[in-house]
């Protein structure tokens, strides 16, 4: 098979029968990758890939329409998700220094056509001009950044980004395979050394990455602007191992009043007994950040903004140059913003945190958390990751990304819901106050009204009356369910003084700003009419 070239370097090249087809790539543009995928030339067998490096990383080949009825069943066992990623198998660590050469280091020219011969049974494929079980690196192919260019729409982004532009399976699928595998196999023992030494790419263990896992953290940092992204079970687990790879034994952090419940504990309770120490200030308290970044040696500042459940906004530009200027990072928890309504790292933020099982997610069906940033920051804590776990399962990611590509619609829809009841809920004789950034009356608002394109789905507000009174409000509400989280297409309701806080005492929770008058609605992409009327008559019962 004589192989022809194609402009495209986002796009990658597998050898699987005499006749393919060559994809040019839409965007038309000859942008430079980085080196995150490689494999070995060896022998192809019963079909699976094996790609040529060099130019022929400028390739994609589809399957001829009838190229599985040709294949024999071991052939076709052979082609499995499972096998055909580990053939695929990319490093995706963000080890810079790995001692892998580049693609570019090896020559920029492109290199001439080479014939493939595809023999049936267990003979090696002879790709000529290169050695059996020679290194070959591919460029990267999915390194979000780079899609700026061809797509200026986060709502395209959420669509085709890490899977269209770029996807480390190869597939014909349009949606991205799920890759159910605990383990990736060597088959000799030399490449299990070059795997260790640095010349062979390979996930090696679940726990360290998966194809389809890689998928939702590209699509993340596609939206995020971020260099790298680190995926994993829980929005708690990416909190705590966060925090513990970023601020060192002895260490201190600065956090804020507003915050949610479970991160305020492991703060408090958990990394005192690692010596760690924190400051804990108002959202708003500019000068307490910098009496606290000048007493103390700061490693951190981790905040939400905005805050849960009362929505106060941190200045993030303001408070990034501050914690800069004492060498502390910033981690900002984006989960009410999303990566639609505010981009934390362009703020100039170090770290953005989400927990993807809300708004990301948005389905209710699915737990993850996710940390982007830095390739440099985000390895250091994926490194303490592959030591504690929390790994995502893979049919997880499956749902990230299945939910991801209605981002911007149900955002947008949520947006617009939330915003327009909180201003019918600030008019009405039976509520009190209203929490939301997209409020003139919010103390913050001027801040959010600066840093967000959307104020989020989620509005808290306090009910004329006491805990049940608030009660009799919130059990009379008809469609949404009475449950904890918040993000998804259903909407929800709750308490917090019941649902979170019930454990304290009236006057322990209310120094937290927690009243028992307390409701926070997450609005989902039901109709607006219907949601008003549910509210209005539920008041109107109290």
């Amino acid at each position: 098979m004589a192989v022809s070239s194609c402009p495209c370097p986002k796009y990658y090249a597998a050898a699987f029968s005499p006749s393919f087809e060559c994809r040019s790539d839409p965007c038309g543009t000859d942008q430079p990758s980085h080196g995150r995928f490689s494999c070995r030339v060896n022998s192809v067998r019963h079909g699976t890939a094996s790609f040529l490096g060099g130019g022929m990383s400028s390739l994609i080949l589809k399957f001829p329409p009838n190229f599985v009825r040709q294949l024999s069943t071991k052939s076709r066992r052979n082609c499995s998700n499972i096998g055909v990623a580990q053939v695929v198998a990319a490093s995706w660590s963000d080890n810079s220094a790995t001692g892998i050469p580049s693609a570019a280091a090896a020559g920029s020219a492109a290199i001439p056509a080479m014939p493939v011969d595809l023999i049936d049974g267990d003979e090696a494929t002879v790709v000529e001009g290169r050695e059996e079980n020679e290194l070959v690196q591919l460029e990267d192919l999915t390194n979000s950044l780079k899609y700026s260019s061809f797509l200026s729409s986060d709502g395209s982004l959420t669509i085709h980004a890490g899977e269209r532009l770029g996807r480390g399976i190869v597939t014909d699928a349009i949606t991205t395979p799920v890759v159910n595998t605990s383990a990736y196999f060597f088959k000799k023992t030399a490449e299990l050394i070059d795997f260790k030494e640095k010349r062979r790419a390979s996930f090696e263990y679940g726990r360290y990455g998966n194809p389809t896992t890689v998928v939702a953290e590209e699509k993340i940092s596609a939206l995020e602007g971020a260099e790298s992204t680190l995926i994993m079970a829980s929005g708690m687990c990416a909190s705590t191992v966060m925090l513990m790879a970023l601020v060192p034994a002895g260490g201190h952090l600065v956090t804020t009043t507003d915050c949610y419940r479970k991160t305020r504990i492991f703060i408090e309770t958990v990394l005192p007994k690692m010596g760690i120490t924190a400051t804990v200030i108002d959202p708003a308290d500019v000068e307490g950040l910098e009496s606290a970044l000048e007493k103390n040696n700061v490693s951190l500042f981790f905040t939400e903004s905005p805050t849960n459940p009362l929505f106060r906004c941190v200045d993030i530009e303001l408070v990034s140059k501050l914690c800069h200027s004492k060498g502390a990072l910033v981690c900002i928890d984006g989960t009410f913003a999303t990566p639609l309504n505010q981009k934390a790292l362009a703020l100039g933020a170090d770290l953005v945190l989400h927990s993807a099982t809300k708004f990301i997610g948005g389905h209710n069906d699915v737990l993850a958390g996710c940390i982007s940033g830095s390739a440099k920051l985000v390895s250091e804590i994926r490194n303490l990751h592959h030591v504690l776990g929390g790994t995502l399962n893979p049919n997880a990611a499956y749902l990230i990304i299945r939910g991801m590509k209605t981002l911007h619609l149900r955002v947008q829809q949520q947006n617009s819901t939330a915003l327009r009841m909180a201003e019918v809920l600030e008019g009405h004789p039976k509520v009190k106050r209203v929490y939301y950034p997209g409020l003139p009356s919010h103390p913050e608002h001027h801040i959010a009204k600066r840093q967000m394109t959307g104020f989020g789905g989620v509005v808290s507000f306090e009910i004329d009356g006491d805990l049940m009174t608030t009660i009799k409000f919130v059990d009379a509400l008809k469609i949404p369910y009475i449950a904890p989280s918040f993000g998804g297409c259903e909407s929800i309701v709750d308490q917090p003084a019941i649902m979170s806080y019930w454990d304290l005492t009236q006057s322990e929770r209310e120094k937290y700003g927690i009243k028992d008058n307390l409701v926070r609605f997450s609005f989902g992409v039901e109709d607006f009419d219907d949601l008003k009327a549910d509210i209005i008559q539920a008041l109107e019962t109290i």
